[in-house]
């Protein structure tokens, strides 16, 4: 048995309409240490999240009454960043981009090994733990740079002009990265590994892609950023007080 990552078991909330699949991922959960809720309908299972907290959700695409994209898309709408984890039948790297685009931290196609979901599991906690407790202190938890101020432990940020922001949880975390390592070059292929892992994206274009976003809320021209520079074909440096 693996040893649990924190006093309090984490909650992993199993949406899975195969029975026999969703019994022998629930049992192996357990045997990991894990606590696990079982639910096998999507609308069903959004409103158990509007109630109740979880840790991570293992989320099937294909299921009664909402589908696991339209389950993630509504939670990240209405604030709620717990990591999900799709699962599905259909592995074409464009279904891949769909789930993560939606809100989803991981892809599993099915059919897969159960040692690779348990370590999916465990990377997906590991950064989420990472993220919480890197913000829990009051340095950690705001951000102040070029008159915008983030909020990590609420997803919130005022921007430089006053405007009142919802940061995804991808974009939280790429600027959590980067703001830990302030100056630095920090390449796309580190970024992808502490905030996705390696294997999630075919492309480090996401990357840059969410960079975009971030310079479009924060800098004052994106065309000229002054925080948020690339350092072409390594990656990216962000800088606090921003570039003369």
């Amino acid at each position: 048995m693996s040893t649990p990552l924190s006093h309090t078991p984490p909650t992993v909330l199993v949406v899975e309409d195969d029975p026999h699949l969703a019994a022998g991922l629930a049992e192996n959960l357990r045997a990991e240490g894990y606590r696990v809720h079982h639910i096998g309908d999507g609308l069903e299972a959004l409103e158990w999240l509007r109630k109740e907290h979880c840790e991570l959700v293992v989320l099937d695409v294909m299921l009664p009454n909402m589908d696991g994209l339209t389950v993630c898309r509504t939670l990240r709408a209405e604030g709620n960043n717990t990591p999900v984890l799709f699962l599905t039948a259909r592995g074409d790297p464009q279904d891949r981009i769909h789930g993560l685009e939606a809100g989803g931290d991981d892809y599993l196609a099915k059919p897969f090994h159960l040692h690779e979901f348990l370590l999916r599991v465990r990377a997906i906690l590991r950064r989420w733990e990472w993220y919480q407790n890197s913000s829990a202190s009051p340095a950690g938890a705001v951000l102040r740079f070029g008159g915008n101020e983030v909020d990590f432990r609420a997803f919130k940020a005022r921007s430089f002009n006053g405007v009142t922001q919802e940061l995804t949880e991808k974009e939280a975390m790429i600027l959590k990265v980067l703001a830990e390592r302030p100056g630095e070059i920090v390449s796309r292929e580190d970024l992808l590994e502490r905030v996705w892992g390696y294997d999630v994206f075919p492309s480090t274009r996401t990357v840059d892609n969410f960079i975009l976003r971030l310079r479009k809320r924060f800098e004052r021209d994106p065309a000229q950023p002054k925080h948020f520079l690339t350092v072409w074909g390594v990656g990216y440096r962000f800088l606090l007080e921003g570039e003369s």
